[in-house]
């Protein structure tokens, strides 16, 4: 099967995908794209303690996933990968460019961010790079969780 889900949420594994989005997927792995994660032991052990026993969890820095998504692509496990950034994905879209939509979740405040929704801020550098990613012809919208509305990139910026 595919991979369901490329979202972008600075909180990488959480109640929220663990439970919703998981749950409505029908996922049975979780790849977490991300450079400092995948080089820090203690922070995937603090990732994998709130999920489920039979929810594969794997961790990739950035580079190693091009390497990697033939196999999530066509394994029979669905598959949700998670990215703590937008520049992250972006350099994940660029890299492989069967990635042709991409889910917002959660984006919190920080330095030169506004809010866009209330689960979604992001600098103008930030909405520059979706901009250009949409128009690479990536889908692109915000979904905090699966019952709600997908807001597609236009209606943020």
């Amino acid at each position: 099967m595919p991979v369901t889900l490329v979202r972008v949420d600075d909180r990488l594994i959480h109640g929220q995908v663990v439970v919703a989005w998981v749950k409505s997927i029908g996922a049975k792995r979780i790849v977490v794209v991300d450079d400092d994660v995948a080089q820090s032991e203690w922070q995937r052990e603090l990732y994998t303690l709130g999920t489920p026993p039979d929810l594969e969890v794997e961790f990739v820095s950035v580079a190693g996933a091009p390497d990697r998504m033939d196999q999530w692509a066509n394994s029979s496990r669905k598959t949700i990968i998670l990215v703590a950034n937008v520049n992250a994905a972006v350099r994940l879209c660029e890299a492989v460019p069967s990635i042709t939509s991409i889910n917002l979740g959660g984006l919190h405040d920080g330095t030169g961010r506004v809010k866009r929704l209330p689960y979604v801020y992001m600098s103008d550098e930030e909405a520059s790079q979706l901009k250009a990613l949409r128009t690479g012809g990536v889908k692109i919208s915000a979904q905090d969780v699966p019952s709600a509305r997908a807001v597609p990139l236009e209606e943020i910026l």
